[in-house]
């Protein structure tokens, strides 16, 4: 017999970090990240025989004006054959108690749903996304050298030049994630992009890097801070979520160091993949035409990530469904009248 459990985080991540499609937006600590945020979350779980098997980490944030949640279902749920009704009724169940307007569900890239299944479970194609549809998938379960060939010749070169000048690489401590996040905004104001407040990286680091999911990078030369990145890994997947570097010996190719570092030890924990996050929502025709042109939105960093040797792929976007009508049209009209960037 199936019953709903309520899950301790231990057994939630252990049952998240064992499924094919494992993903660290579902793990327990995003949730705890993104509850520090404003939003509120709830995992659902199924057992069976003493054992977990179906489960799905739902965020809920408020609308404005009192109008309800919206209910966000990120890059899940994992359900075993036979229960798929069981966990879909107890997510409804779940959205409905929490007065929620919709729920945006985005399955991601490993999950095989076509628009038709989709639709048969009540969702539509949604106008808006939360995390990039399109990403860069770098295999790397090969040897490093099969790795390295598939690059193209300009980032093998960058990563050669950056493993010399006496670079230090090193993976750094909560007391080094201060020295990444100054970093972050000197990239943000140099790339006009937003980032998190500080204390958001600190957060995430504490969550995340004690458990092994996570690990800073970062990269020195004589004192000066050159770059750094924060890489997230779970299953057979690893993520370049927050990438940084300063203004200073931009020459030394640090960025591609501490890429490198990282993508090292995703190969140390069995990762096979490992995904860069986020590229321009366009074909490779179109990306490939126009990135030296482009520099507004994810095409700014689209120019570093294609040399990786990785391969284009394009999650199934994201999808709504709606539990109450006229507030959705009223959040699908805040949609088109809003300005860009808000």
């Amino acid at each position: 017999m199936a019953t709903i459990i309520q899950p301790t985080p231990q057994a939630w991540d252990a049952f998240v970090s064992a499924q094919p499609g494992a993903h660290v937006l579902q793990l327990w600590s995003w949730g705890e990240l993104k509850r520090a945020y404003g939003w509120d979350v709830e995992r659902i779980a199924i057992e069976r025989d003493g054992q977990m098997v179906a489960g799905a980490q739902l965020l809920f944030r408020p609308l404005p004006f009192g109008l309800g949640t919206m209910a966000y279902l990120p890059m899940g749920p994992y359900v075993s054959a036979g229960l798929e009704q069981e966990l879909w009724r107890a997510l409804d169940d779940s959205v409905r108690r929490r007065n929620g307007a919709f729920i945006k569900w985005e399955p991601g890239i490993v999950a095989s749903h076509n628009p038709a299944d989709l639709q048969k479970l009540g969702y539509r194609p949604s106008p808006q996304t939360v995390q990039p549809p399109r990403t860069i998938l770098i295999d790397i379960s090969d040897p490093d050298d099969v790795i390295l060939a598939r690059m193209n010749q300009g980032t093998r070169r960058k990563i050669r030049q950056s493993l010399k000048h006496g670079i230090r690489y090193y993976a750094g401590s909560a007391d080094d994630v201060p020295t990444f996040t100054d970093m972050m905004r000197t990239t943000g104001a140099r790339n006009a992009f937003g980032v998190h407040e500080p204390a958001y990286y600190e957060l995430a680091y504490r969550l995340f890097a004690p458990q092994g999911y996570a690990r800073l990078f970062l990269a020195e030369h004589e004192g000066d801070p050159l770059a750094g990145i924060m890489v997230f890994a779970v299953g057979k997947t690893a993520w370049y979520l927050y990438g940084a570097s300063s203004n200073v010996k931009r020459n030394l190719m640090a960025t591609y160091g501490v890429q490198w570092q990282a993508i090292q030890w995703a190969k140390s924990k069995g990762c096979t993949h490992y995904d860069m996050w986020g590229i321009p929502d366009e074909d490779e025709a179109t990306l490939e035409a126009q990135f030296e042109q482009r520099s507004d939105g994810l095409w700014g960093v689209y120019g570093f990530k294609r040399g990786w040797g990785g391969k284009v792929v394009r999650s199934a976007g994201a999808w709504d469904k709606v539990y109450n009508p006229l507030v959705y049209a009223a959040y699908r009209l805040a949609l088109r009248v809003r300005k860009p960037g808000e």
